[in-house]
């Protein structure tokens, strides 16, 4: 079975190529460039104009869509913003024009989608996928990124997964990876109080959602995080553990942060407690690494 990926160079995809060719899938990328990489094809689109090779679509049967700017890759000036909700929305109706010119036999369509739709600070509330939606900018940007994935559902009758991805661990980038220099340099420390929510789960995890997704052809949305959020201090100080270096360095002031990264401080100082309720009741998904302390022991091993 033939799967293409939008966004497949990037932290999840990469990953979940891996896993999809072990498991004897063709995999195709939907790319900016056509790169070589090796056991996959990799077929042309361009956002900007709306083109995509007209062989993309053939024989595929699921459409995973990752691609999308990095939500903090750069401070969100407006054109930034734009940025960051066009290039998730933008690539799902080309694909869903394309597939109703051509009216291609896709049986499944799943979409990366993020926690963030919750809003980028909820507190100590536990939210699962029932919860209501924020109402900052990480909200506004999820939504319009999921009604792209309903109007792509309601038009080609295509069924179609919602995955909200919490905040990935892996050691090839990533949220950890910002983690590990300052504590590596031993002045790694919380940030702001400490105390926020980190609905985290570990690279390998969140790629096995995907594959489940395809493989049960599931439908509607999933909060796809572990099933165990620490605060940001639990994170800093597993982290610090694993890699046998101190903390000394006195907690990142809030205002610090808002300085240097404006409203995307957000990112870095909002407290999410998510649960990860239709995984656990529906699915009883099995996690490889469902605590920090397993997902970080495996991630720093040497």
């Amino acid at each position: 079975m033939k799967i293409l990926i939008t966004g497949g160079t990037g932290l999840i995809g990469t990953r979940l190529k891996e896993l999809l060719l072990q498991k004897g899938y063709q995999v195709a990328f939907l790319s900016r460039s056509k790169a070589e990489i090796q056991n996959v094809e990799v077929f042309q689109w361009n956002i900007e104009t709306g083109y995509i090779d007209p062989k993309a679509l053939e024989d595929t049967k699921v459409i995973v869509h990752l691609a999308g700017a990095g939500i903090a890759d750069a401070r969100w000036t407006d054109a930034r913003k734009a940025e960051l909700i066009e290039t998730r929305v933008k690539p799902i109706e080309m694909l869903k024009n394309e597939i109703l010119k051509n009216n291609h036999p896709i049986e499944l369509f799943v979409s990366a989608s993020a926690i963030g739709i919750y809003g980028g600070e909820t507190g100590e509330r536990q939210l699962d996928e029932d919860s209501p939606t924020g109402n900052d900018f990480l909200a506004d940007c999820t939504k319009k990124w999921e009604a792209a994935a309903d109007d792509f559902n309601e038009k080609t009758g295509i069924e179609t997964s919602k995955i909200r991805v919490g905040v990935v661990l892996s050691k090839s980038g990533g949220a950890l990876e910002k983690m590990i220099i300052p504590i590596k340099m031993m002045i790694g420390s919380p940030l702001g109080s400490g105390k926020q929510w980190i609905s985290w789960i570990h690279i390998d995890d969140i790629c096995q959602i995907f594959v489940e997704a395809i493989e049960r052809k599931i439908s509607g949305t999933i909060n796809a995080v572990s099933p165990n959020p620490v605060r940001n201090e639990t994170l800093t100080a597993a982290i610090a553990k694993t890699l046998d270096k101190p903390l000394f360095a006195p907690k990142v002031p809030e205002f610090i942060l808002k300085t240097l990264m404006g409203e995307m401080a957000i990112v870095a100082l909002g407290s999410n407690f998510v649960r990860n309720t239709r995984l656990k009741n529906e699915f009883n998904f099995n996690y490889q690494f469902p605590t920090i302390e397993a997902a970080i022991a495996d991630l720093l091993a040497e």
